[in-house]
């Protein structure tokens, strides 16, 4: 059976991340996404960096934000997260999770010592960017933010280079994305394809979606960050051309927390690391081979359109984010830049690409901090 049809070009000019070159006629990047899986434990976290750096991976990603700074106090969590440890509201589930500014010497000096790239993804807010922007090479930015202009703009006027995940996302919002990062001049742009939901069913992982991403960025290497179980997709995404490869990372699934379950344990993220190297080693006939041997791959490989499922739909209203008040501004009282905020849910509020616009206009209502601004508020 003929799976393979069609592969990511290979003449892609690549994106250097702290002297990694990062494209088609280069080895596949692998970062093994520890994110929030340390629990808040410091030393935890050390731990993930040991065992992620004997596995082989390049890099291992954190997350790093303020609960107050990504969501109201009021948002919900997505139904995985309700599942996984049953808390239903965002800020609740997300502040235990954080980690010390303090931690982040101590893991860098990890790092530094196991020999392996430090990341980190800055959650929505400057302030976290500020504090990262020494620390890391570029910029991994979630799918929840991608449309989040603004701090897309922020981010592209830095000048690093940046891993642009597309989880919830159709085409012409990745265009909008990549337009406004382009406008500072900064080129320097990976983009992976991602399906948001945890764990992702195999039917919608929509590995090949890659190549509907590449036909309309074709300047830019293409990846996969896989939120599947098993390491499957991972390998099937390598031979179709991966340029880069994100796989969630965990020292152990059965530990506490949201995005324990569809982890890799060390052992299987090494497996992975293993496998991908060999299938970029093949030539496709090659690879044919061991694609047709992938339990699901027809079902994985999907239907080459990036377009959002509608489990997708449901968890963007939550993880993507809107123009919300910083503050209690009164009816009559000019909007100004300190009242306003971007952040967790999208759900009743307004496109943060109408942030700017909003700045100036005077207030219609009474509008409580930390809620949503919305059409007529204004």
């Amino acid at each position: 059976m003929k799976i393979i049809k069609n592969v990511l070009k290979t003449n892609v000019v690549p994106v250097i991340v702290k002297k990694r070159k990062i494209g088609s006629k280069n080895p596949c990047f692998i970062i093994a996404e520890a994110g929030v899986n340390h629990n808040g434990d410091v030393d935890l976290a050390k731990k993930l960096i040991k065992e992620a750096a004997k596995t082989g991976a390049d890099a291992i990603k954190f997350q790093t934000f303020k609960a107050e700074q990504v969501t109201t106090k009021k948002s919900s969590t997505a139904s995985y997260q309700k599942a996984n440890v049953g808390e239903n509201n965002q800020w609740k589930l997300l502040r235990p999770l954080e980690l010390k500014e303090s931690a982040y010497p101590e893991l860098i000096e990890e790092c530094k010592q196991a020999g392996i790239m430090f990341l980190s993804t800055p959650h929505g807010h400057i302030d976290s960017v500020k504090l990262l922007e020494p620390m890391v090479p570029a910029w991994k930015i979630g799918s929840g933010d991608l449309t989040n202009l603004p701090f897309l703009e922020y981010l592209g006027k830095t000048n690093k280079p940046i891993i642009l995940s597309t989880g919830m996302a159709i085409i012409q919002e990745i265009k909008e994305a990549v337009k406004i990062i382009e406008k500072t001049g900064n080129k320097q742009i990976i983009i992976l394809q991602c399906t948001t939901n945890y764990p992702c069913p195999p039917e919608e992982a929509n590995v090949s979606a890659m190549l509907d991403i590449q036909k309309h960025f074709p300047d830019y290497p293409v990846g996969f960050s896989d939120h599947t179980m098993g390491i499957n997709a991972p390998i099937l995404a390598a031979a179709l051309g991966a340029t880069m490869i994100e796989k969630h990372f965990t020292l152990d699934k059965t530990m506490p927390g949201p995005d324990q379950k569809n982890s890799a344990e060390p052992d299987k993220l090494k497996e992975m690391i293993i496998k991908i190297h060999q299938m970029q080693s093949l030539d496709i006939k090659d690879r044919e081979k061991i694609v047709n041997q992938i339990p699901k791959v027809e079902a994985l490989m999907g239907n080459e359109i990036k377009k959002p499922f509608k489990s997708e739909l449901i968890i963007a209203e939550m993880t993507r984010k809107s123009v919300i008040a910083a503050t209690d501004i009164k009816k009559g009282e000019k909007i100004t830049a300190d009242k306003l905020t971007i952040k967790r849910p999208a759900k009743g509020g307004i496109h943060p690409r109408e942030y700017d616009n909003i700045i100036g206009k005077t207030a219609k209502r009474d509008i409580e901090a930390d809620t949503p601004l919305k059409k007529g508020d204004f």
